[in-house]
Formats: C-alpha cells, sequence, structure tokens
C-alpha cells in the first residue's frame, strides 16, 4: 500500500468497514478484460479470513467465469463523502473507507451452507434475522469467496 498513513490494519476497524457497506464488487477474469459485478453480501470472520457470501440466479455469466477461473478480486467501500475544494479544482478530494482482498469463490453445493449463507446476506443487508429455509435456499445459486490476503484503508472527513 502506497499510503500507509491510510491503511488500517486493527481487525476490529476493518470488519466495521465490512459491516458499514453494503455492496460487494466482485472481480472475475473474463478472458482478456476483468468482469466486475456489484453485490449484495453476507459474510463471516474465521480464523484469519474473510468468508463473503452472495446470492445469485442458478444460471448466468459470472458463475460460468467463476468455474472457469476461481480466483477473484473483491472491493467494499463506505463513508463515501466529496470534500470540497471550493474554487480550486484540484483541491476536491473525497472521504472514505475501503477494503480489497483476494481469495477464491466457490458454487456453494451444500444445502446447509447455502442456508447459512444467505441467513449472514439477509442480517447484513437488514440488521435482522430470518430464518431461511432449504426450500428457499434450494431456488437461488450462493457464491462463496474467502479472502486469505486483504488490506483495508480510509481517508476520514476533516
Amino acid at each position: 500500500m502506497r499510503r500507509k498513513d491510510r491503511e488500517i490494519t486493527r481487525i476490529e476497524d476493518i470488519l466495521s468497514i465490512v459491516d458499514r457497506a453494503k455492496v460487494l464488487r466482485l472481480g472475475l477474469f473474463d478472458d482478456n478484460f476483468p468482469y466486475i459485478v456489484p453485490l449484495h453480501f453476507g459474510y463471516e470472520y474465521a480464523e484469519g479470513k474473510l468468508i463473503f457470501y452472495m446470492h445469485s440466479a442458478k444460471e448466468g455469466h459470472k458463475l460460468d467465469l467463476i468455474r472457469r477461473n476461481q480466483n477473484v478480486c473483491i472491493e467494499l467501500d463506505c463513508d463515501t463523502e466529496l470534500i470540497s475544494g471550493g474554487d480550486i479544482p484540484c483541491s476536491y478530494s473525497s472521504s472514505f473507507a475501503s477494503l480489497i482482498g483476494r481469495g477464491l469463490a466457490e458454487i456453494v453445493d451444500d444445502e446447509q451452507e447455502k442456508v447459512r449463507g444467505l441467513y449472514l446476506l439477509m442480517k447484513n443487508q437488514t440488521g435482522r434475522e430470518f430464518e431461511i429455509t432449504t426450500q428457499m435456499a434450494s431456488a437461488v445459486a450462493v457464491i462463496k469467496v474467502v479472502v486469505c490476503d486483504f488490506s483495508a484503508k480510509s481517508k476520514p472527513k476533516a
């Protein structure tokens, strides 16, 4: 990371960014060009790894790409706000907090893990706990991304 003064290293602060973010951008390999898709997500942190769950239609381009190459990149951000530079265009900036990570994606087959992933997704997105049934889970695909390599940074509003 170039700007070490913006780096966040405490896991509690990193997880706070993940909690405040509501959209995860999933970067996939698509031949000669990257393919990035914004997704709602749920997550858990275990044994130094961030484990994200997203839902999807049962067929589609992102699932095809994951089947071809499981290496992915994720990006989350929150607290984004314009910082005015007044009459000087080059003085404008933005406050933010963000996380970027690399990991492996998989399409979850296990019904109980799908249920857990969807439960975490709904809890993260709504703050509420819902009962998710295997029948509900069977209607969608669930993508799991295990991120072992991640970094976070922020530029708070002054």
